[in-house]
């Protein structure tokens, strides 16, 4: 039978990389200088053998875990937010002491004074104006 030649059956050969490659691919991943893919389409590699040897060269990366990615600036912001949030908490609470303390000082001097203090305290209007003094019914 004569015909056009076929090609032979190519058969990708078995490559064997060795364990200090692996962790240097892993190190530069960790470091975020390439990508799991990048590292997959350089060295012709599935990007699961590239998973493979995060979880075993990794210290970081473990089998069953949850990764979040975010941007640095996200995190960085996120960092911020959570700073500028505590300092807000901690001002709220030294306002509360010192809303309790002056709660306080007023119950004791009204003891001491035997009135309510805080019937009997004359505010200032709302729009800061001294207050009205009370007039008593002239002769």
């Amino acid at each position: 039978m004569s015909g056009p030649k076929r090609n032979a059956l190519q058969i990708k050969q078995r490559r064997i990389f060795s364990e200090a490659f692996k962790r240097q691919k892993v190190q530069l991943i960790v470091e975020k200088k390439i990508s799991v893919k990048d590292v997959s389409e350089l060295y012709g590699v599935t990007t699961m053998t590239v998973y493979r040897w995060l979880y075993r060269y990794s210290p970081h990366h473990n089998k069953g875990t949850i990764q979040v990615v975010q941007m640095e600036s996200e995190e960085q912001r996120t960092k911020e937010l959570l700073g500028e949030l505590a300092k807000l908490e901690r001002v709220i609470g030294q306002k509360q002491i010192q809303l309790e303390y002056l709660e306080r000082l007023i119950a004791i001097a009204g003891e001491a004074l035997q009135i309510d203090l805080k019937k009997n305290f004359a505010s200032l209007a709302s729009n800061g104006s001294d207050a009205t003094p009370k007039t008593t019914p002239g002769p």
